[in-house]
């Protein structure tokens, strides 16, 4: 029995890839490609593949909804993502939704190939690169809810008291808040802190 794979990505450069490497696997077949999460729901659901390879930026939805909508479908599926997004919180979130795998897509190659097969045994493979990541902000404090509203504020361009106003507070305790992003962040200034927030993953364009 050949392992059945599933690709959903929008880029068809990456599907195209994706194709060419399982066609050349004796133990693998392409099930199905899709471009976006609607089909891919829909494809997942008719197919019922042993892998589904997952991009986390869809047109229609992101790939995390699509991933929690395929384990309410079937909670044991397992599903790797293969994305161009480094960040440890962006992998932290695909994780603890369920993702048994999270690939960067330049690993299209013999490490995708071995990723599946040790994935579809039960294990789970992350990049070097996303272990590396993860390893490094471990012990690191999490952003509190507040902080993360202050940081996509300040990340659509809104200024202090625009940032009080929206959110209801005064403007000391968000320089307050802002203080404390910094120094999770390990941030010298906003700018720099809206530059590592977007590189690993707590805010997406």
């Amino acid at each position: 029995m050949k392992l059945r794979v599933l690709t959903i990505d929008d880029h068809p450069l990456v599907r195209m890839g994706v194709r060419s490497l399982i066609d050349v696997e004796p133990d693998m077949e392409l099930a199905g490609e899709a471009m976006d999460g609607a089909t891919g729901l829909r494809l997942f659901d008719q197919l019922r593949p042993d892998i589904t390879l997952l991009d986390l930026q869809l047109p229609d939805r992101s790939g995390l909804d699509v991933l929690r909508a395929i384990r309410d479908l079937q909670t044991d599926a397992k599903v790797v993502i293969l994305t161009t997004y480094r960040g440890d919180v962006s992998a932290r979130h695909a994780l603890s939704a369920g993702a048994v795998g999270y690939l960067l897509k330049n690993a299209l190659g013999t490490e995708l190939a071995e990723a599946i097969r040790i994935v579809a045994n039960g294990g789970t493979r992350l990049s070097p690169e996303i272990e590396a990541d993860l390893a490094t902000h471990r012990s690191e404090d999490a952003l509190t809810t507040r902080e993360m509203a202050i940081l996509e504020a300040a990340a659509d361009g809104s200024e202090n008291k625009e940032i009080a106003r929206q959110l209801g507070i005064s403007v000391e305790t968000v320089k307050w808040h802002i203080r404390s992003i910094l120094a999770k962040l390990n941030a010298r200034n906003r700018t720099d802190a809206l530059r590592i927030a977007s590189t690993r993953g707590l805010l997406r364009s």
